[in-house]
């Protein structure tokens, strides 16, 4: 079993393995889930999420964490921290993605805000953010209830579309 990083009163999160590419393709498969990277990943595409969420353990020794539901120890979405690009700088941000039957449950918020904790106490980051495209308003909902504000907005290309996104952000001083 891989390594559990942080506990909270439904899930944990644990670090990623191999074994847990079954449960990525649930979530990363799923049309609906995936809306705001423009459809589902095929195989390929979560064998290579995975694969960079198990080295960004090696190099910044966090990534995106599997959240497993504690009453039923069932995969049931990720929530982590991650180094994204973020115009011409790198920076500290707070993802999330869980399983559609699992939304609007608060699970989200509770992983994000476990991770907003670790980023501060553990890592001792001056700031922390998410990063979300313009349509996804549940995942912008969760970063105003994680403390974030609506900070700056770029324009992502990815899969032949330009993508608005916005980066919501949280000082530690704050």
């Amino acid at each position: 079993m891989s390594k559990t990083i942080l506990e909270t009163d439904r899930l944990y999160l644990r670090e990623l393995c191999q074994e847990d590419f079954l449960s990525l393709c649930r979530i990363l498969q799923d049309e609906q889930t995936m809306y705001a990277y423009e459809g589902a990943f095929t195989d390929q595409e979560v064998r290579q999420w995975l694969d960079c969420q198990l080295m960004g353990y090696k190099k910044y020794n966090f990534g995106l964490w599997a959240a497993v539901l504690k009453q039923t120890d069932r995969m049931i979405g990720q929530c982590g921290l991650t180094m994204q690009k973020w115009k011409e700088m790198e920076v500290l941000e707070i993802g999330y993605l869980f399983e559609r039957e699992h939304w609007h449950k608060g699970y989200a918020t509770e992983a994000a805000q476990a991770c907003k904790n670790y980023a501060f106490e553990v890592l001792k980051a001056e700031e922390v953010c998410s990063i979300i495209r313009d349509t996804n308003t549940a995942s912008q909902k969760v970063a105003l209830r994680n403390g974030m504000k609506l900070h700056d907005t770029w324009t992502k290309h990815y899969r032949g579309i330009d993508m608005p996104h916005f980066r919501f952000t949280l000082q530690r001083s704050e």
